[in-house]
Formats: structure tokens, sequence, C-alpha cells
């Protein structure tokens, strides 16, 4: 018997499970137990056979491969040598939120997010919540993602975050109560909002029957609502912005979502060797002569977008791209110098944020977090590490992380040699208790942990699509979710009144 937080409600008799092996129903009290906007789920999963499930997540496979949505592993290789891509694999049960549920999510989004762009607006410029002690200086200045260069820089409509993936979890909270919780802030260059996309687009293929049953929040108008914030950037010298979207090439793990999002948007996808700046202008390469170009989606972290400017070796990017810049002929978007906010060492002070530029008190919490260059909470996170999440402020996808409870003796011993070194460089977390959805897996119906990425856009206005991409974590107890790590994808529902 298994727990399905997502599925199930607290009843007087306890947590309501369901079998992992069971697909032919469920007794009278389990259905009783489920939530209410899981019911009439639950009972049209009930009647399915697995076999014809295991049917619908073959066919699934071979269109997601038909059409090539695949990630690259980085240092991962076939038995030649090559480098591998790799589906990531979808699951066919879906996570669903009711609408209330999802109204108070978006509200404390639209609030973090605009506290996070007032924040990098404020750092680059007057600095007054660095004046008011709410931030130290040197998680700042000491910041890997800081860029003088960006001080003083006008962008436009203050916006540096223009696209902002937010990781959220469903938790207990102290009463016991499943509470929303934000995890992790990204707002440099988030991906996965194709997977969201190409999983409905999935959903709706294969369990047509169900979106009749179900009146699910649609997310098809994303790359819309994508396009008019990238265009509501652009700067004031033109009424008919070009935009383009700037891709590492081919062999980065997310160019499949580069090329489809430029394919839904309906604009040129390009490589740093396609640009050049010419009289303070940036201009790309065609067959019919050089044309300007006035906004960027840029899927180059800032390092390589300049090699006069960053990184002299890099050929990702476009020579004097940030003097256009400067100069306010061309938007980037998201902003250089964005990741300032999204560093893992930022991340406790978020809630102080909100406070200071808002003067609102957080919808949406943070997860308690100790602060490693803390000394008391140095010695808090040394003495339980076998209990937390270490993670590496710099870390992402994943990678650079500890999962006390599932770690060997030996990896804590070499995490605590690692955090004695740079106490600095690591925050730590309890082991949440995550929530967990029902997922098809090779045996039948088991729970796995999941999280949520809704997609922020912040142009003349903060919007988004209802809901985001689902990650779920298909190894068996696992709390890592990450494409990179083995996680999946489930389809999102959010259900309108």
């Amino acid at each position: 018997m298994h727990r399905f937080d997502e599925m199930f409600a607290q009843v007087p008799d306890g947590p309501m499970q369901f079998q992992a092996q069971s697909m032919g129903g469920m007794s009278q009290s389990q259905v009783q137990g489920v939530r209410e906007h899981y019911r009439t789920y639950a009972d049209w999963l009930g009647r399915q056979q697995q076999e014809a499930m295991a049917a619908r997540r073959e066919e699934a496979e071979m269109i997601f491969r038909r059409v090539g949505i695949t990630f690259a592993v980085y240092g991962a290789k076939d038995e030649d040598g090559a480098g591998t891509e790799r589906l990531i694999p979808f699951d066919l049960i879906p996570r669903i939120i009711p609408h209330d549920e999802w109204t108070m999510m978006e509200r404390g989004l639209v609030q973090r997010v605009n506290a996070l762009n007032r924040f990098i607006h404020d750092v680059y410029h007057e600095q007054e919540i660095i004046r008011a002690g709410v931030v130290p200086m040197e998680q700042i200045m000491g910041n890997a993602q800081f860029r003088p260069e960006m001080k003083g820089v006008k962008v436009p409509n203050n916006i540096y975050s223009h696209i902002a993936g937010i990781d959220i979890v469903r938790a207990p909270n102290a009463s016991g109560q499943g509470e929303y919780y934000v995890l992790e802030d990204n707002l440099r260059v988030p991906s996965g909002v194709s997977y969201m996309l190409e999983d409905r687009k999935m959903m709706m293929r294969l369990f047509p029957d169900l979106f009749s049953s179900y009146r699910v929040a649609p997310v098809m108008h994303y790359p819309d609502l994508l396009l008019e914030t990238l265009r509501a950037s652009a700067p004031s010298t033109t009424d008919d912005p070009t935009v383009v979207v700037l891709t590492p090439g081919m062999y980065n793990s997310a160019y499949f979502e580069h090329a489809f999002l430029a394919q839904q948007m309906g604009v040129e996808l390009v490589e740093g060797q396609d640009l050049f700046v010419k009289d303070s202008f940036v201009y790309m390469r065609t067959t019919r002569g050089p044309k300007r170009v006035d906004v960027i989606y840029r899927r180059v972290d800032d390092d390589f977008l300049d090699p006069q400017a960053f990184r002299p070796t890099s050929t990702l990017g476009c020579a004097g791209l940030l003097n256009v810049y400067r100069a306010g002929n061309v938007a980037l978007c998201n902003a250089i110098g964005t990741g300032v906010a999204d560093d893992k060492s930022i991340y406790p002070y978020v809630p102080k944020m909100i406070e200071f530029y808002l003067g609102e008190k957080p919808i949406l919490s943070n997860v308690p977090t100790y602060m490693c260059r803390d000394r008391d909470s140095l010695g808090y996170v040394l003495a339980n590490l076998k209990d937390l999440v270490v993670k590496e402020v710099h870390g992402a996808g994943g990678y650079g992380m500890l999962v006390g409870p599932a770690a060997t003796k030996q990896e804590i011993e070499d995490f605590r040699k690692a955090i004695e070194a740079n106490p600095s460089g690591y925050i730590a977390q309890p082991t949440l208790s995550l929530s967990s959805c029902p997922t098809f897996v090779e045996r039948g119906i088991a729970p796995r942990h999941i999280d949520l990425r809704p997609f922020v856009l912040s142009g003349k206005e903060v919007q988004m699509v209802p809901g985001g991409l689902t990650r779920v974590a298909l190894k068996e107890g696992s709390l890592v979710v990450n494409s990179s790590q083995g996680g999946g994808t489930k389809d999102t529902w959010v259900l309108e009144v």
C-alpha cells in the first residue's frame, strides 16, 4: 500500500492509500478519500487495463522520438564514444490542481517575480536594500553572477527576468496540511516549457475523452504570450521589433526547445555566428542581406554572450553585443546579470525582498534554509548532514547536492570536508516530505515525488499560462526530479471554475 498525497485527502482513519499493482478500481472507502478534483479521474483510471495504458505509453514514446523531443546528456557517451541524447520520460497520469489552489499560487508567483525584478534593478543602481542592511553587501559583490558591467545600465521597463521558472513543491506544513513552497528561482535561462506544451498535446491525443470530463485550463497559447513579452521589451528605436532566439547550437541539451519555441513564435533561430555588430546595432545575416535585430531571446549564458566583454574564447555569442545593449539599441531577454537573484545564497532573502520592495507579506513561503556561511547554521548542518539536503549555491540540474537520508556514509563525509573547506558555497534545507502523485511505472501505478515549474512572463504585465511543467522523480523514493538525473514529466491540469 502506498500514499498518493496529491490524489488522496487526509481522512479520519489516516491517509488513503492505493495498491501499486491495481488498475481495476478502488474500494468504497478509497473512493471517499479521493480529493474532490481527482474523483472523476480516479474513477476513469480504475476502469483502465494495464496493458492498454502500457500500449499508450509506447505510442507516446514513439511519437516523441519521431518529433525529436530529446535532450543531450553532458558527459554521457554511448558504446561508440559519441554523446548521447535521451527522451525525457513522459508519464501518462496527469497532475491535477484545483482552481482555488492555482489562483493562490499565481498571486504568489506574480508577487515574487515582481520583487525579484525590483531587487535586480536595485543592486545594479541605487543598492537601497544593501544600505538598509537587508542583504549583506558581500552576498552581492562576492556573487559570481553579479556583473559590474551592468551597473547603471537602463533596461526596458526595468525588467531583467522576462522569463522566470519558479520551482514549487507541495509538502505538509506545521499543521500537517499540504502547502506550496518555493524551492528555487530560475531567472537566467530557465528551460522545460517545450515539454509542458508537448505533454499537453500528447495527453489530448491519447486521452481526448478525459478533456470532455474536465475543464482543463489551456496552455498552448504560451508561445503567443512569450512573443508578446519579448516584443514589449524592444528598444524605443523601433515600432516593429525583429525578435530572434539565440541558441548555443544543436549540441546544447535544450536545443530542441530553442528550435521549438522559435518555430512556434515564427521568429528566426540564430547562433552567434549569424549575428554581427555595426554602427551600434546588432544585425543577423540573411539570404537577403543584413537585417537589424531588436530583441534577442538568449539561451546562452552570460559568460559566452560577448567575447569582447566576457570570455574571450567564446564562439557562441556576438562580439560587441554588450556595447549595443548598454546603448539601448537591443534588448536581451533575460538581461545580463540576472543570475545574481537566482543564486541559492540569495534565495533565503527573497521573503525579505518582498516586504522591502512591495510592503507585503509573502504569499508563497520559502523552504527553511540554513546558510553555512553563518557559524551557528554551519554547526547545525555539520552535525545533521544525514537528515538534510545540502546544495552548492551555484549548483544546478540536481548536481552538487547531498540528499542526506539517501546518501552513503562516505558521501556524507566527502560533503562534510567540502563544506568545511568552503562554508559560504553551501546551503542546507530539511528533507521535505514532498507530495507524491500516482505514476505509471513498469509494475503498474506507484507513488513518485513531484515538483512544479510554472513559467512566469514579465513584460508590460506579469502573466503566465495555468500550471507549468510537473517533473517527477521516477526512481522509487528519490527526491531528485531533474531530467539529467533520470526524472520525467507529467501534464499539469489546472481546473477552470
